[in-house]
């Protein structure tokens, strides 16, 4: 998660602005850690601070939102240019505001000039121009007097995420992957400088004048220059040089870990060093000191280490780190400014710097801060002694001279209505009384949770977290899947489908889930889609996944159907082993003492059986022709004849 951003004023660091991850911006007063500023903008949790600049000492007054104001007298212009104090504001939607925290109010919004998240704002020193850079690969620069945007220009090929301007003015570095020097009269690229595998975080100037005198100074060349990136340990310089061979860092400085925030002192002397103070997401502050004075091999490990920790006393003996959340140099570039211990309510404290010891550890007692600190604030507040003879004026209908009575006489007159003998209902049963059923209630716009929905996934995109993201994109039913497409906001359809596509790519359960969101997205966002222009770079990653996809889909198709045809084959022959077997052993078995000759003579009656089928046929006309010749005679009277004389005929 990316630390919250963060400035000191950079009038003697006067003041510290914060943004916590609650959306809100609050000014500290680094005197005495007291909140001075706390502002609350109208899209706090759907438009995030990303990035704060505060307008430099020499910055003319901006124009209120309000319109024009009444000329001051100069005795007042003089007392507000010592107190203007501007602070641009980026979001995460693309927009700028500009706070006055003398006013306490907003000033102006800058709209128009990107259309996704601003990364960094820069102020200019003399005029009153702004420059920004965003997600949408371009750099804008603004006219805080007219509130439009002056000039904008492509800044990369990927997202732009850091800028700087040189001491004269002339000059702007910009930074995505690669650091790019830009002629701001002709808005073209001086020099080129690689080196970062990852996205640079910060970029700053380190020194004014160049380190060799003998030739005529140009207003940039021989300027040195710092960088560092996101997932980086190493914080890199480099040199711009008139020739444009050299394009890599000229030496680094190495850290524990990635840094968060970064401060230095200008080195305005050739013999000057550079005092740098890095502080880095684990919590620790580095210091380093250095004279550049061109090449150095090996990066420099930090002079001295500042760590901050609890005593450990009372019934936990361990002590436990503070983090240190951002470090500044005072003017007089010998003592520190700490800021440590939560960003809802930082303890700011000023340090004198000790390098002679590698690392210094400060044992602070947070709690103890804290709580004295709230009880001098409660002690500032007075509370009004008011008696029982008291009359308390309230609001009463126009026109009306009777007076009204006060709440309190209203509770006396339900008391005295109460009944004799009837006990006072308890605490508990009366917020039992008002407990409602949730289940129980129907709303006639559908689900009530698809609202929660909604308001979740917004929250889960905008802080990237898994937990709630996992919780509304998990969902298996259709009708919330749509209602919370539908309500959604405009502006974090994109983000969702970053989201949806990183998610396309994990475990294939979850992809099929992503897959109603996807529909979903495309069936009721397709008019806004259509009117993005840069709608295929953004989803160029999702195009290439639903083209691999399709790819595979004829031949997987065919797999699918050989393994459908084995799969119903396997199961068929299984169901065949399945079916019990028929039991075919005779129940009675009756045997003759002529089976065995019979047995034996089977072979041959079978080759027989042709032959006496034919005589058997020849016997049966015989037999048939004599009785026709018996039955004849006996017709014509020769049965009377005996037997004897028929034997004798015959």
């Amino acid at each position: 998660m990316a630390a919250p951003p963060c400035a000191f004023s950079p009038r003697g660091c006067r003041l510290f602005a914060s943004s916590g991850p609650d959306g809100r911006l609050r000014v500290w007063d680094t005197a005495g850690s007291r909140l001075q500023h706390e502002y609350v903008p109208s899209a706090h949790l759907s438009a995030a601070c990303t990035c704060l600049a505060w307008a430099p000492a020499g910055a003319r007054q901006i124009p209120s939102k309000d319109g024009p104001q009444r000329k001051k007298r100069k005795s007042e212009v003089g007392e507000v240019d010592k107190q203007l104090d501007i602070l641009a504001i980026g979001t995460a939607v693309g927009s700028i505001l500009l706070y006055s925290t003398v006013k306490g109010e907003l000033q102006s919004k800058l709209d128009g000039g990107h259309d996704s998240r601003v990364n960094c704002v820069r102020w200019h020193q003399d005029s009153c121009c702004l420059y920004s850079c965003s997600d949408d690969k371009h750099i804008v620069e603004w006219n805080t007097q007219t509130c439009k945007v002056k000039c904008k220009w492509k800044g990369d090929n990927s997202s732009v995420t850091c800028l700087c301007i040189s001491p004269d003015g002339k000059m702007l570095l910009s930074a995505g992957r690669t650091i790019k020097l830009w002629d701001l009269e002709t808005k073209e690229v001086y020099r080129h400088f690689t080196g970062h595998a990852t996205s640079v975080s910060s970029l700053m100037f380190t020194t004014v004048k160049p380190m060799n005198e003998s030739k005529p100074f140009d207003g940039i060349t021989g300027l040195y220059f710092l960088s560092g990136a996101i997932h980086d340990r190493l914080l890199s310089v480099w040199q711009i040089r008139s020739d444009r061979k050299e394009k890599n860092a000229v030496m680094s400085f190495t850290v524990t870990d990635e840094p968060t925030f970064v401060d230095l002192t200008v080195s305005e002397v050739k013999e000057e060093p550079v005092k740098l103070a890095v502080v880095c997401r684990d919590g620790q502050l580095h210091l380093f000191e250095h004279i550049l004075n061109g090449y150095c091999k090996k990066p420099l490990t930090p002079n001295s280490t500042i760590q901050i920790a609890t005593p450990g006393n009372d019934g936990d003996s361990t002590p436990k780190p503070v983090p240190i959340l951002a470090a500044a140099f005072c003017k007089d570039k010998q003592s520190l400014l700490l800021v440590y211990g939560n960003t809802l309510q930082p303890i700011i404290e000023k340090v004198s710097l000790n390098t002679t010891e590698s690392h210094i550890c400060l044992v602070r007692d947070v709690q103890k801060v804290l709580s004295l600190k709230t009880d001098a604030a409660l002690t500032k507040v007075k509370t009004p002694v008011v008696n029982s003879d008291t009359k308390v004026l309230v609001p009463g209908i126009p026109g009306h001279s009777t007076s009204v009575k006060t709440p309190a006489s209203g509770k006396e007159k339900k008391k005295n209505k109460r009944k004799p003998g009837e006990t006072e209902e308890s605490i508990e049963e009366r917020l039992g009384a008002l407990d409602i059923d949730v289940s129980k209630v129907k709303t006639p716009g559908g689900l009530p949770q698809t609202d929660s929905f909604a308001v979740l996934l917004v929250q889960g995109l905008e802080s990237n977290d898994a937990e709630i993201l996992n919780k509304v994109l998990n969902t298996k039913k259709d009708h919330i899947v749509k209602n919370t497409v539908a309500r959604m906001p405009i502006h974090a359809v994109i983000p969702l489908l970053h989201e949806l596509t990183k998610r396309l790519q994990g475990n294939p359960y979850s992809a099929s889930l992503m897959v109603r969101w996807l529909k979903s997205v495309f069936t009721l966002h397709a008019s806004y889609l259509s009117t993005l222009p840069d709608l295929i770079p953004q989803l160029g990653m999702l195009y290439q996944l639903m083209e691999s996809r399709v790819k595979t889909l004829q031949k997987l198709s065919r797999l699918h159907g050989r393994l459908f045809i084995l799969v119903t084959q396997v199961a068929a022959s299984q169901r065949v082993q399945d079916v019990p077997e028929v039991n075919q052993t005779a129940k009675l078995v009756y045997e003759d003492d002529s089976s065995e000759e019979e047995g034996s003579d089977d072979e041959m009656i079978g080759d027989k059986d042709s032959d006496e089928n034919w005589d058997e046929d020849e016997e049966k006309e015989e037999q048939s022709g004599e009785q026709d010749m018996t039955v004849e005679k006996e017709i014509n009277g020769d049965s009377d004849l005996e037997p004897e004389n028929e034997s004798e005929e015959e």
